[in-house]
C-alpha cells in the first residue's frame, strides 16, 4: 500500500489540478467580464436605436430583453465547451450512445422549439411589448419579458407568471388602442329615468372637465338592463391606456353623489326576517 503511494506523481497531479484551477478561474472571470459588457452594449444599443429611429419604448424594451436573452444562453454555450475543453475529456466512448440520447434529446426539446416558433412569432408579428396589459393563456397582466421559452406576465396582485409560449393559444392585447371605461348605475324604478339621466350626465361632464385621461365622454347611454329591483344605466367613456379603471372609481363617485344630492334612490338589497310567533 505504502509504495503504491509512494509511487504516485503527486507533483504531477497538483501541477496539473493547479492548472485546470486557473483555466476555470480564467474562464469563469472572463465569463462575467464578457456578459457584463454585452449586456451593457446592448442596453445602450437599442437605447440608441429607439432615439434614432423613434421605435416605442416598449418596443425597444421588448427587443432589449429578448437579445440579452440570446446572448446570455450562447455565452453559457460557449463557456460550458471551454470548460469541458480543460477537463480533456475523450468523447469518443459516448459515440455509442449518441443515437439513443439523441433519440431521447429529440423528444424532450419538442416543447422547446414549439416555445421558440411561438415566441419568435409573436415578436414578429408585433403582438405584444414589454408594459403592454394583455390576456395570455387566460390570465391578465402586464407584459415584463418575452423571452425565448417563456413570457413574464405580472398580474395586478403583484404575482409574476412565468407562462411557456407554447401555451399561447389565444392572446389579447389590451393595449393598442384607447380603452373604455364603463359604468352601470342601478336606480329604483320609483325614480324618473330622465331625470336621472340629466344628473348622471351633469356629473360625468363635471368629471371631464377635470380629468385629464379622458379622451371623450363619458356618455350616459341610456337604460342598460332591468333587474328584480333597480333600473341599470350605463355610462360610458374612452381613456388613456392602463388609466380605465381610475376613471371609473372616479365616475361611480361623482354620480353615487349627485344622484344623492338629487334624492334620487340607488336601490340595495334589502333582507327580510320573519319570526313565527308559536
Amino acid at each position: 500500500m505504502t509504495a503504491w503511494i509512494e509511487a504516485i506523481d503527486w507533483v504531477s497531479i497538483g501541477t496539473k489540478a493547479l492548472t485546470i484551477s486557473l483555466q476555470l478561474l480564467g474562464i469563469l472571470i472572463i465569463f462575467f467580464i464578457v456578459r457584463a459588457v454585452g449586456r451593457a452594449f446592448i442596453t445602450k444599443a437599442f437605447a440608441k436605436m429607439s432615439e434614432q429611429r423613434n421605435i416605442s419604448p416598449g418596443r425597444t424594451k421588448t427587443l432589449e430583453k429578448l437579445s440579452i436573452n440570446i446572448f446570455s444562453y450562447v455565452l453559457i454555450f460557449i463557456v460550458i465547451t471551454l470548460i469541458v475543453g480543460v477537463f480533456e475529456y475523450d468523447i469518443a466512448p459516448l459515440i455509442a450512445g449518441a443515437g439513443i440520447i439523441g433519440l431521447a434529446i429529440g423528444f424532450g426539446a419538442q416543447g422547446l422549439v414549439s416555445d421558440i416558433v411561438t415566441g419568435f412569432f409573436m415578436l414578429l408579428e408585433k403582438q405584444i411589448d414589454v408594459d403592454e396589459y394583455v390576456t395570455l393563456a387566460g390570465m391578465d397582466g402586464v407584459v415584463e419579458e418575452v423571452g425565448l421559452r417563456t413570457t413574464k406576465l405580472r398580474g395586478f396582485d403583484g404575482t409574476v407568471h412565468y407562462i411557456p409560449n407554447r401555451e399561447i393559444s389565444s392572446l389579447s392585447n389590451h393595449s393598442r388602442s384607447n380603452m373604455r371605461a364603463l359604468v352601470d348605475i342601478s336606480i329604483g324604478y320609483d325614480e324618473n329615468i330622465d331625470e336621472a339621466m340629466k344628473v348622471m350626465q351633469e356629473a360625468c361632464d363635471k368629471v371631464a372637465a377635470n380629468e385629464a385621461n379622458i379622451i371623450e365622454g363619458p356618455n350616459v347611454l341610456g337604460v342598460q338592463s332591468l333587474g328584480d329591483s333597480d333600473v341599470v344605466i350605463r355610462v360610458l367613456a374612452k381613456t388613456v391606456n392602463m388609466e380605465q379603471w381610475g376613471v371609473e372609481r372616479e365616475l361611480r363617485k361623482a354620480i353615487k353623489e349627485a344622484l344623492d344630492q338629487h334624492n334620487i334612490e340607488i336601490p340595495f338589497p334589502h333582507q327580510v326576517y320573519i319570526q313565527k310567533e308559536d
